[in-house]
């Protein structure tokens, strides 16, 4: 063979091999496109999950809430020291565990979003690029642990010593907290819903929350529609098998919407008067101003605010 006809040879195969090249890299992306096709009009039921896509996005979401700055942590889940340490108490001593997809703190995160800030479910999976059922589970999950750990999670109250050092408080002896009740919207049946209609039209439940001085939750009763007096709530919250203890000679701070029992010293003033010299009791109508009683409220008033100011 002449140096000419190998010259020939080589070139008809370099391009035999320009043509298959051309013809692989025609089919490749032939198989692209079809694939891209068949990825938009099959049903959704059938797209595969991607954990290889979802994980840098949870990794971007739980750096957003609670590594970037302080301002969007606050905002969503309070302080990054009290977000952890709830993390770490739900993890440590509720069993609460990573799932294969799901960290525990993002389960916390979605328990957080749904209570703290009552969004919904759609909005909770569209955030965290979920599905409402992936949400609805780890809800319920920590949900679940919390109500497990409520002895530890709610507040030992503390009443006010005679000695107590805190300027605020102890003019208080003996006081225990504050208790309130407040309005939780909640969904109800057609037929019930005019007992937890509001008076601003919404439905709701009447919940009372008791705290103690550092606004630390001490016992919590819900179930109450909201037409129910908060007399009759806090009546039940003291009535019922696990009920509102309260220490003798102590005492909560609420507002006049609950019912005030007679306290003791009304008691013995009444087993003094006869039912003879009830008749002679004389009322008093109006109190004339007293130059003495003036100056001695106003004494007692510098004093505090003497002692609170320093």
């Amino acid at each position: 063979m002449g140096f000419a006809e190998r010259l020939e040879f080589f070139v008809e195969i370099q391009e035999f091999i320009t043509d298959s090249l051309r013809m692989l890299v025609l089919l490749y992306r032939y198989y692209r496109y079809r694939r891209a096709q068949l990825r938009v009009n099959r049903p959704r039921r059938l797209l595969k999950y991607s954990l290889r896509n979802r994980v840098p996005q949870q990794m971007i979401i739980m750096r957003r809430l609670t590594k970037i700055n302080d301002v969007s942590c606050l905002d969503n889940l309070r302080t990054r020291n009290a977000f952890g340490r709830l993390c770490h108490i739900l993890h440590e001593m509720g069993c609460l565990r990573d799932s294969k997809h799901v960290s525990v703190h993002e389960q916390v995160v979605m328990f957080l979003s749904v209570l703290a800030h009552n969004k919904k479910n759609r909005t909770v999976k569209y955030d965290f690029n979920g599905s409402g059922r992936t949400v609805n589970r780890y809800f319920h999950k920590v949900l679940n642990v919390v109500l497990h750990l409520h002895p530890l999670l709610l507040a030992k109250p503390t009443p006010v010593r005679s000695n107590s050092n805190c300027s605020r408080w102890r003019w208080f002896e003996g006081c225990l907290g504050a208790l309130d009740e407040t309005y939780i919207d909640v969904r109800v049946r057609t037929n019930d819903k005019a007992r937890y209609r509001t008076r601003k039209g919404s439905i709701a439940v009447n919940v009372l929350g008791v705290c103690d001085r550092d606004l630390n939750f001490i016992y919590v009763l819900s179930g109450w529609e909201c037409s129910a007096a908060d007399s009759r709530v806090l009546r039940d919250a003291m009535n019922r098998d696990n009920s509102l203890k309260i220490s003798k000679g102590c005492y909560y701070l609420y507002d006049n919407g609950q019912a005030m029992p007679i306290g003791p010293f009304e008691n013995m003033v009444v087993e003094n008067v006869s039912s003879s010299d009830r008749d002679n009791i004389e009322y008093l109508i109006s109190v004339d101003a007293n130059p003495a009683w003036t100056t001695w409220r106003d004494e007692l008033a510098r004093l505090m605010y003497n002692a609170w100011r320093s």
